[in-house]
């Protein structure tokens, strides 16, 4: 009887448990693209019950209220949902961006995270589609330690790059772009939206196996391709933004100028005022100033738009995938003149599986750009024009097209005015690109043994075509027909790469081994054409019609043509061998054997070798909870440089002169003859890597000493001045890394994110070949090379303040030994430091006073998400270097021009007022002008980088949406920099300087 009882109940309960369970279903999609994920795993919490999500990521299962469904799958995080009343849940899973089973690009083929053993890092093409630029590169600004950018205004223009220092005097610092398995020089024709993995190979252990040009690093590629067994995917992104000049320079307005200039002493400087007000009259204000204040900055910028349109359509069959894509961009200037700069992008990817073992595909893209140029001189000219000179003078009645203001009109000695070149010039560039790659892969061995064989072709062609319009303001003041011109320049590069790639992969017990071999066939052909002439008055030429503006109508004898060519090709054996056991130590190896035509020393062997020990998987780590992964690193690799030129011989040229009274003919010999070839860097790297805290923060810490040997460097001759060009140089570079992420989640629905990462870098000269030193730079403004020093530093005085009065001036025996020699030195110049000391300031006093090279850089980003909502922030900034500030110091050159707000307002003009800035009347004299400290300006700045506010609509009755809005740049601090942008360029010169604006944009994308 108690044995049925017993058996009722179970069966009742059974019952109940049964009448309380339904039927579930719903899809799982990945969250980063919304594709249908099959074969995840859906289980109820705390059993042995599930199923997993079929080809379409469907799934349906029988729970409980009150039970806890779990998704998981492979590279992806666990997702979990509490039953409640849902009859379907619908599940988008996040990536597991922390895991280190993800797979990383390196050279001539992929390794796991985890196995890495070289300075690699990734950026995440999400990451760079949130800045609007029309250059990927600058998306990676503070995204990465130990890489360096150095922003550029210009519509189109590719920012300076430079990773890990600058290691060679010849070229520029750019890495390597190896884009689908073609070499490039820069990547101003892709378009971030077609990139789907992005690697930086930073030091050489990674770089080495790229050979010659992977000297500055290498910057890996993969544009995006479709996925197998996928529908198609419709995505569309587009974008509008505004452009505006962010921290504009103060000049002198009128009533500043006009008190500098009275303050001078010069009756030329005082003279153009009184024109002035005879010309324009007296302002009503004050009846001592002209009534001009022109504000030549606000009148040459303006808000320019820029927007894009992105288009791509990726998907696949069981044998087929496939990606199209188009986009366009458009970027107008600041500069108040014709341009900017448009570009048109399509591309195709197609892999196909023949069968089992084989495997083929093809990947295709066009790119075609136009970019009206700026006028560079204009931002001098605009630095320069007094701001009592307006934009146009309506006395001159006959100009044509318009009446430009003109400066001498008032005494000085240019027209000062940018508005006639803004106006009258034309400067289109148009640039072509098409790049084929295809390729053939072959299972030799299933999952073991892997043949691929690549062949790519580059072609760029670039067509430019200057012009220099006609216009009459006065005759004094014009541009005529004969005078203007026309240039047209032609380029054409083609290149060639077959790569043959043999990888061997094998996992036997404790052991992990692969192996690869290959070679490189590489063919570069380049060839240009040029020519220029000057427009006939005769001719069909019409200023305002385009049409006309051909060599056709330019006169015979004025055209002058050039034309140049070279080619360059190479074939490269290469090697690579990595091996691991127990999961926890790593060697790694790496071998080129480089053969090139371009110099004697056909040639060049470059190995490299790096080994891992993953300490966190060692017994002894066991009991420490909070380290999830701790490898430490260490590599070393050689490098070479072929943008050094080839070898100049000695030359011999006919001469003729006269002994007594006849005519000798011989030959005179060059005394110089350049002996290049490679420039060869060695690098040592010293790393760890870490994931802690449950894989919520993770950590990248690296060291680096890299030496340039066989510097190519200017040497004088034992006889004779001629300088010639010889390898007997070195640099060093060494520096700290530091990257870190940190990962949490406040409640479900809200996470954030922080990473930061910081750089720090010493460039020295360590061998000149016995030089004391070389001149770098003008004479005006000395640079040099010298042992101990970084490369170009400034070279010149030390200022000691400013003398205040007569009784100062007396006493400094500096300044009365240049009285001695007739020298004027009055209070408000300049006090000079003696270092010899001898009581004489001359070029022995001068020494060091600062590097244009940045001793540190550092980025980071703050995210927050909530439920559908997002926000985020980067930032960026630098230190440790000076800038010259070329556009104050041109007063060398001609003193009749205008001068800074900050000069204006904090000079010198009575004792006490300041003991930084020289007086108006001294910031002309020749004391005062010498290369000095007062020139110098900290580079130093801090900049927002990018703030991003985004929000994600997912429906069930709509396609998915993401709305943007987007501020690029919108704050940035300096903290002595007289001027936009402290990124002039890595020479450390602010002379041209096009401003770098903020972008506020909004931006949507819709996926279907």
């Amino acid at each position: 009887m108690k044995t049925r009882f017993t058996l009722l109940f179970i069966l009742l309960f059974a019952i109940n448990v049964f009448a309380q369970e339904k039927s579930v279903s719903g899809t799982v999609v990945s969250a980063e693209d919304d594709i249908p994920i099959p074969g995840v795993n859906v289980i109820v919490q705390g059993t042995t019950r599930g199923v997993s999500t079929d080809f379409d990521g469907n799934y349906t299962i029988n729970v409980s209220e009150g039970e806890t469904l779990e998704f998981s799958s492979l590279g992806f995080k666990t997702f979990t949902v509490l039953i409640q009343d849902q009859t379907q849940i619908n599940v988008s899973l996040e990536p597991d961006i922390a895991a280190l089973d993800e797979v990383v690009v390196v050279g001539y083929g992929t390794q796991k995270r985890a196995d890495l053993t070289s300075a690699i890092v990734t950026i995440e093409p999400e990451a760079l589609q949130k800045v609007q630029a029309a250059q990927v590169v600058q998306g990676f600004q503070g995204q990465v330690a130990g890489v360096q950018i150095s922003s550029l205004g210009s519509p189109g223009d590719t920012p300076e790059i430079n990773i890990r220092g600058i290691n060679s005097l010849f070229g520029n610092s750019a890495p390597l772009f190896v884009v689908d398995g073609m070499f490039y020089n820069n990547i101003d024709f892709l378009n971030a939206s077609e990139i789907q993995d992005l690697s930086i190979l930073k030091d050489a252990s990674a770089a080495a196996i790229y050979g010659v040009r992977a000297a500055n690093g290498v910057v890996l590629i993969t544009t995006k391709g479709g996925k197998f067994n996928r529908d198609a995917q419709i995505e569309y992104t587009g974008n509008y933004g505004i452009q505006r000049a962010q921290n504009i320079l103060k000049m002198a307005n009128a009533e500043q100028f006009t008190t500098f200039a009275l303050e001078s002493g010069s009756g030329a400087e005082i003279a153009s005022i009184d024109d002035a007000m005879q010309r324009f009259g007296r302002s009503r204000v004050n009846p001592n100033v002209p009534n001009v204040n022109t504000d030549w900055y606000k009148e040459v910028l303006r808000d320019a738009p820029m927007y894009s349109h992105d288009l791509q359509i990726n998907g696949g069959t069981e044998s087929i995938a496939y990606s199209i894509g188009g986009n366009y961009l458009l970027q107008d200037g600041i500069l108040d003149m014709r341009n900017d700069y448009k570009r048109f992008n399509l591309r195709a990817r197609v892999d196909a599986k023949v069968n089992s073992w084989l495997k083929v595909g093809a990947n295709f893209l066009n790119s075609r750009a136009i970019k009206y140029d700026d006028e560079g001189s204009a931002w001098q000219l605009t630095y320069y024009a007094v701001p009592i000179l307006p934009v146009f003078d309506s006395n001159f009645t006959d100009a044509d097209p318009f009446p430009y203001a003109d400066a001498r009109e008032i005494g000085y000695r240019g027209s000062q005015n940018p508005f006639p070149l803004l106006d009258n010039s034309d400067r289109r560039g148009e640039r072509r690109r098409s790049t084929i790659n295809v390729y053939t892969e072959i299972s030799l061995v299933p999952e073991k043994l892997n043949f691929r064989t690549t062949m790519s072709y580059n072609n760029r062609n670039n067509n430019e075509r200057i012009v220099l319009l006609p216009y009459f303001v006065s005759d004094n003041f014009q541009r005529p027909i004969e005078e203007s011109s026309i240039t047209r320049n032609n380029s054409v590069q083609e290149n060639y790469i077959l790569d043959n790639v043999l990888t061997y992969n094998d996992t036997f017990g404790d052991h992990d081994l692969t192996l690869m071999g290959g070679t490189s066939y590489r063919d570069d052909y380049f060839r240009s054409f040029g020519t220029r002439g000057n427009f006939d008055p005769g001719a069909a030429f019409i200023r305002d019609n385009d049409k006309t503006w051909y060599l056709s109508n330019t006169a015979e004898d004025s055209r002058i043509s050039y034309d140049g060519g070279s080619r360059a090709y190479g074939f490269s054996y290469f090697g690579r061998a990595s091996y691991k056991f127990k999961n926890k130590y790593i060697a790694y190896a790496t071998f080129r054997a480089e053969g090139s035509n371009k110099y004697e020393e056909t040639y060049v062997y470059l190995p490299a070798f790096g080994a891992g020990w993953v300490a966190s998987e060692e017994s002894f780590m066991e009991g420490i909870e909070f380290i999830d992964f701790l490898k430490f690193r260490a590599g070393w690799g050689r490098l070479a440089n072929d943008a050094v030129p080839a070898s100049v011989p000695q030359s011999a040229s006919t001469i003729s002169t006269v002994f007594d009274d006849t005519l000798i003919n011989g030959f005179s010999f060059s005394t110089n003859a350049d002996d290049l070839g490679w420039e060869f860097t060695e690098e040592a790297n010293f790393g760890l890597t870490a994931r802690l805290f449950n894989n919520s923060l993770s950590l990248e810490a690296d060291y680096f000493i890299k030496d340039t040997k066989n510097l190519a460097i200017p040497v004088l001759p034992l006889v004779g001045t001629d300088v010639s060009q010889q390898n007997v140089g070195s640099v060093r570079n060494k520096g700290f890394e530091i990257a870190a992420t940190y990962r949490g989640e406040i409640t479900k629905d809200l996470g954030f994110t922080v990473s930061g990462n910081f750089s720090s870098i010493k460039n020295e000269i360590t061998d000149l070949e016995g030089q004391p030193h070389i001149d770098r730079g003008s004479a005006e403004f000395r640079q040099r090379l010298a042992v101990g020093q970084p490369i170009n530093v400034f070279y010149g005085w030390q200022v000691d303040g400013v003398y205040q009065n007569d009784a100062e001036i007396a006493s400094d025996p500096i300044a009365q030994a240049a009285i001695a020699e007739g020298v004027d030195v009055r209070p408000g110049y300049f006090k000079f430091k003696d270092l010899e000391p001898d009581g004489v300031l001359d070029a022995n006093d001068r020494t060091y006073i600062g590097s244009p090279v940045p001793t540190y850089y550092y980025g980071g980003n703050i995210g927050l998400n909530y439920k559908s909502w997002e926000v985020s922030a980067q930032f960026y900034g630098q230190g440790g270097n000076v800038i010259l500030n070329r556009n104050r110091a041109e007063v060398i050159r001609t003193q009749g021009r205008n001068i800074d707000a900050q000069l204006a307002v904090n000079r010198w003009h009575g004792e006490g007022t300041t003991n930084a800035f020289p007086s108006s009347e001294g910031y002309r004299q020749l004391w005062n002008q010498r290369m000095s400290e007062f020139w110098l300006e900290e580079g130093d700045f801090f900049r927002i980088q990018n703030i991003q506010l985004a929000y994600t609509l997912k429906s069930n009755n709509l396609p998915q949406m993401r709305f943007t809005l987007t501020a690029d740049r919108p704050f940035q601090w300096a903290k002595s920099f007289n001027g936009f942008n402290p990124e002039v360029g890595f020479d450390g010169i602010d002379l041209r300087t096009y401003p770098v604006p903020a972008v506020y944009s909004f931006g949507v994308n819709v996926k279907l």
